[in-house]
C-alpha cells in the first residue's frame, strides 16, 4: 500500500489531473443503478494520496476539483438528454453538463483544501476527510441554484434495505459519513507517518471503520425484522404509467392521443376495486379549469366515491392579471370537481424558470415562454377516504427534511414525476433511490407515479412493494402501506443534531498533525 501511495504521490502534470478525473468518475459506479460500492475504496484512497503528496491548500483544492469534475460529469451526464429531448438549444447540452459539473466540483475542492491541513493520509486524516465530505454534501443541498442534493454518497446503499435504515436517525447524510469513512480509511495503510508511529494502528482503524458498516447493517436488519407489512384498509391504488416520450409529449397533434392513452390504461380491468387513480406529472396536456369536456371525461374514470390525482399545468383564470402558470397537482372526485390543488414550490432552474431573468435572456426547457411560478411550500392535503398526503412534484422529493409540512405530519408521501426528461439513463434510477430514502427518513410510505418509469409503491421502511420498470407502459395496482405510528428521530429533529456533532469532531480533526 505504501508503494502504491508513493506511485500515486509522484504523479504530476496531466497524469495527476487524469488520475483525479478517473477516480472521480470511478466513484460514480457506487451509485444507482450500479451500486458497486467497493470502487469507493480506490477512489477515495487515491484522492487522499494525491492530496497528501502536495499538502498545500491550492494544489489540494485543484486535485479535489478535478476529482469532483470527473465524478459529476459521469453522474450527471443525463442532463444533456434533457436538452436533446426538449429540442431547445440542443447544442448547449454538453456545456450544461460541464457547467453543472464544474460548479458542483467546488465542494470536493473545498474538502480537499481542508484535508491538506492534516498533512497526511493517516487514520485521523481519513476521519476528517469523511466529516468534511459529508458537510460539503449538506451544503451542496442548498447552495447551488436553490439546492441540488443529487447523488449524495449515501445513496450507494439504496440496494440494501437493511443499510438504509440508518436514515431514520441521521438522514442520508449518516450513510454518507460511514461510507466515506470506510472507503477512505485504507489510505492510512499507505501513509508512512502512521506506519512509523504505530504500525498496527492503521490496520485497527480500517477494521473499526468496516465494523461500523457491519453494526449499521445489523441494526437495520433487526429493525426490519419487526417491520409490519400492514396496508391501509379500504384503499387500493392504480398508478398509471403511459410511457410518453418527452419529445412527443407537448406536440399539438399528439395531445389527444396522449390523453386517450391515460384514459385507456385507467379503464383497464382490475383484480380488486380501485379507490384512487394517480396520473404522473403534467399527465393532462390541457388547462383543466378551461376544459370542462375533458374534466368530465376524467370524472367518468374516477371510482365511485374515490378520487383521481393528476399532474397538470394550472394558469391564471382568463381575464386576470398578471398572467401566471404553475406546475400543479389536481385532485378530482367522481363529480368532476377539483377538490384540492398543490403547486410545485421547488422549481428546476433553467427547466421551469430562468434565474436572473432580467439579466439572462435565455429560453427555459419546458414548453411555453412564461416562467412557472412557485407554490407556497410543502402542504398536507386532507382527502376523503384517504390518510392525509404530502404531494411532491418531480425533484422536490430529493430534498431531505423538506418533504412535509413540519406542523402537519401526513400519512403518506406522493411523488408525481416525468422522468422522460432523462431518457433511458441512470437518471430515473437515481431519482427513485432518493425518493425511497425520504420514506425511511420520515417513516412514511411513498407512492411514485412516473410518466416513463420507474413508478413504485414504497413502504415506511423504504422497501419497494410494487413497481413498473423504466420505459414500460402499464399500471401498478397496489395497496397503500401504513405510516409508522410515531415520527422517526430524523423527522422530529432533522439533520441538525447529527451536523452539530460532525462539525465539532471536524474542528478537532482540523488541527495539524504537529499539534498532537
Amino acid at each position: 500500500m505504501q508503494r502504491l501511495a508513493s506511485v500515486v504521490g509522484r504523479l504530476s502534470g496531466w497524469r495527476r489531473i487524469a488520475l483525479a478525473v478517473f477516480l472521480g468518475a470511478l466513484a460514480t459506479l457506487a451509485l444507482p443503478p450500479f451500486h458497486l460500492v467497493p470502487v469507493l475504496v480506490p477512489a477515495f484512497c487515491g484522492l487522499l494520496w494525491l492530496i497528501a503528496a502536495r499538502p498545500r491548500p491550492w494544489p489540494a483544492a485543484a486535485v479535489g476539483w478535478w476529482f469532483g469534475f470527473g465524478h459529476f460529469c459521469a453522474g450527471l451526464y443525463w442532463i444533456a438528454i434533457s436538452f436533446t429531448v426538449a429540442g431547445v438549444a440542443p447544442w448547449a447540452a454538453p456545456f450544461a453538463v460541464l457547467a453543472m459539473a464544474a460548479t458542483a466540483a467546488l465542494f470536493p475542492a473545498a474538502v480537499a483544501a481542508l484535508a491538506a491541513r492534516t498533512s497526511g493520509a493517516g487514520a485521523r486524516a481519513a476521519v476528517a476527510f469523511a466529516i468534511w465530505w459529508t458537510l460539503a454534501e449538506w451544503l451542496r443541498g442548498f447552495l447551488i441554484l436553490g439546492g441540488f442534493p443529487w447523488n449524495l454518497t449515501g445513496y450507494a446503499w439504496a440496494f440494501s434495505d437493511a443499510m438504509i435504515q440508518l436514515a431514520a436517525v441521521t438522514g442520508v447524510l449518516g450513510l454518507t459519513l460511514i461510507t466515506v469513512l470506510a472507503a477512505a480509511m485504507p489510505a492510512a495503510l499507505g501513509d508512512p507517518a502512521d506506519a512509523a508511529r504505530a504500525p498496527r494502528r492503521a490496520w485497527w482503524a480500517v477494521a473499526a471503520a468496516f465494523a461500523v458498516l457491519g453494526v449499521v447493517w445489523t441494526g437495520g436488519a433487526l429493525r426490519l425484522a419487526g417491520a409490519s407489512d400492514e396496508e391501509v384498509a379500504g384503499v387500493r391504488l392504480r398508478l398509471v404509467q403511459a410511457n410518453i416520450a418527452q419529445h412527443h409529449k407537448w406536440r399539438d397533434d399528439l395531445r389527444a392521443d396522449h390523453f386517450a392513452r391515460h384514459v385507456e390504461l385507467t379503464a383497464a380491468p382490475a383484480t380488486a376495486p380501485i379507490t384512487l387513480v394517480i396520473w404522473p406529472e403534467t399527465a393532462v396536456p390541457y388547462l383543466l379549469d378551461r376544459d370542462p369536456e375533458r374534466l368530465a371525461m376524467i370524472a367518468d374514470l374516477v371510482p365511485p366515491g374515490g378520487l383521481l390525482i393528476t399532474g397538470a399545468v394550472r394558469a391564471t383564470p382568463e381575464g386576470m392579471t398578471p398572467f401566471q402558470v404553475w406546475n400543479s397537482l389536481r385532485v378530482i372526485d367522481d363529480s368532476g370537481a377539483v377538490v384540492a390543488t398543490y403547486d410545485k414550490h421547488h422549481l428546476v432552474p433553467f427547466g421551469e424558470y430562468v434565474p436572473f431573468r432580467g439579466v439572462l435572456n435565455l429560453v427555459k426547457l419546458t414548453t411555453g415562454a412564461v416562467d412557472y411560478s412557485p407554490g407556497p411550500g410543502p402542504r398536507t392535503l386532507a382527502l376523503d377516504g384517504l390518510p392525509s398526503v404530502s404531494p411532491l412534484i418531480c425533484y422536490e422529493v430529493i430534498f431531505p427534511g423538506q418533504v412535509t409540512d413540519p406542523d402537519d405530519r401526513p400519512g403518506w408521501l406522493l411523488n408525481v414525476t416525468n422522468d422522460g426528461w432523462y431518457g433511458v439513463s441512470t437518471g430515473p434510477y437515481q431519482h427513485l433511490a432518493q425518493a425511497r430514502l425520504r420514506a425511511v427518513e420520515e417513516g412514511l410510505p411513498l407512492v411514485r407515479a412516473a410518466n416513463t418509469g420507474i413508478s413504485a409503491v414504497v413502504d415506511s421502511f423504504g422497501r419497494v412493494t410494487a413497481s413498473l420498470g423504466l420505459a414500460k407502459a402499464g399500471v401498478v395496482d397496489a395497496g397503500l402501506p401504513v405510516a409508522l405510528p410515531d415520527p422517526t428521530p430524523f423527522a422530529r429533529a432533522g439533520a441538525w443534531p447529527f451536523l452539530f456533532v460532525l462539525a465539532a469532531i471536524g474542528l478537532w480533526a482540523w488541527r495539524p498533525l504537529g499539534g498532537q
